[in-house]
């Protein structure tokens, strides 16, 4: 069966509008008309209540309000453009748990290949053709990408230790430049250990993490933090004319994935505790309260550039333009310069083995 597509005609000719992240509007690509978006909120749910949600994966059957083709899409995806006429082409979203929230695009194509390319030109050794790679027909392609994002409070209880530390006065043998040896006294620092043991508390507010099966998650990790001051309730005008995914994640996985994220930050608080001036943490037990989550979309400029045989995938946040990315390296530039640095060395040793030059540099010794 054929999904439904949501389309927003313009209202003077009739093409479509899609998202412009510079008017935060909707706009026609030919006339130029606008359309505003509804205000919407995003509202936090229960966790608790919401544990078992389900994933669509039925692919979509879709046919192009525009050029009328007929194409096949992935069940997560929520909006891409149609393969023949590049018209936007939005479906709903179909997993068990609704879309919250969206942060709209904030940076425009132009924005992103420029703080791409200048991120690229400040990477030492990247290869020339890496360095090109917007120079050609390469573009970075928009994606609203799924998050989880939880509110949690915690209750930790643990065991551990406390190190204060005291000096002692010891005896020690030393051996000067000329090889004398001599009893000498120092002080050494030593810790003495005392059992501890207490409940620390912890809330933490918008911990995210990608909910996509279909990205490289430590690239669209690194590109925190995201400013939820400027969260949208969702609709999906927002997705008009970019691409689009659903959570393939569940809700479970995401929150395992928070609870790794704030781990550290309960063991500082532990030692914190603890005090003394070292710490060891024996056991830990943390329960999590009131856990709220949301189901965002964010967006994100990507790009993969592959390099011998390799695939290096990179992202921009569209909101922040912060880059992200593994870089590939020149072999042939790292050797020269490699062998330019020992050709430089091997000459400095050469004049300095001439006898004008030594007499010369003598004058200083």
């Amino acid at each position: 069966m054929k999904e439904e597509l949501i389309s927003y005609p313009c209202p003077s000719c009739g093409a479509f509008l899609k998202y412009s992240p510079s008017l935060g509007k909707l706009e026609c690509d030919f006339c130029k008309s606008q359309k505003a978006i509804e205000t919407l909120y995003a509202q936090k749910n229960d966790y608790q209540k919401h544990l078992h949600s389900a994933i669509n994966t039925t692919p979509k059957d879709l046919s192009c309000k525009k050029c009328g083709a007929a194409f096949t899409q992935e069940p997560y995806r929520l909006a891409s453009l149609c393969p023949y006429c590049k018209t936007p082409t939005l479906t709903s979203p179909k997993n068990g748990l609704a879309i919250d929230g969206v942060i709209p695009f904030m940076i425009t194509h132009k924005e992103a290949q420029k703080l791409f390319k200048e991120w690229v030109g400040s990477l030492w050794f990247a290869p020339t053709a890496f360095t090109k790679y917007l120079d050609g027909d390469n573009k970075l392609n928009a994606e609203y990408i799924p998050h989880w994002n939880f509110d949690t409070e915690t209750i930790t209880q643990y065991s551990g230790a406390r190190g204060d530390a005291y000096y002692v006065t010891v005896n020690k043998i030393v051996q000067d430049a000329q090889g004398n040896r001599r009893n000498v006294q120092v002080q050494e620092r030593r810790i003495r250990w005392t059992p501890v043991s207490g409940v620390v508390y912890g809330s933490f507010d918008d911990i995210t993490t990608p909910a996509s099966k279909y990205i490289d998650k430590a690239i669209i990790d690194q590109l925190e933090t995201w400013n939820h001051s400027q969260l949208k309730g969702f609709h999906t005008a927002f997705l008009s004319g970019f691409n689009a995914q659903e959570y393939s994640t569940s809700i479970k996985e995401g929150f395992s994935d928070i609870k790794q994220k704030i781990e550290p930050h309960i063991r500082q608080k532990i030692r914190f505790d603890i005090g003394g001036d070292e710490q060891r943490i024996h056991t830990t037990q943390t329960q999590y309260n009131n856990t709220k989550y949301q189901n965002n979309l964010y967006p994100v400029w990507r790009a993969s550039f592959i390099w011998n045989k390799k695939e290096y995938d990179y992202a921009v946040n569209a909101q922040s333009g912060k880059v992200s990315g593994e870089r590939p390296y020149s072999v042939v530039k790292i050797t020269a310069a490699v062998l330019g640095t020992i050709a430089v060395i091997a000459a400095l040793y050469y004049i300095s083995q001439i006898p004008a030059v030594q007499e010369y540099l003598a004058q200083f010794q």
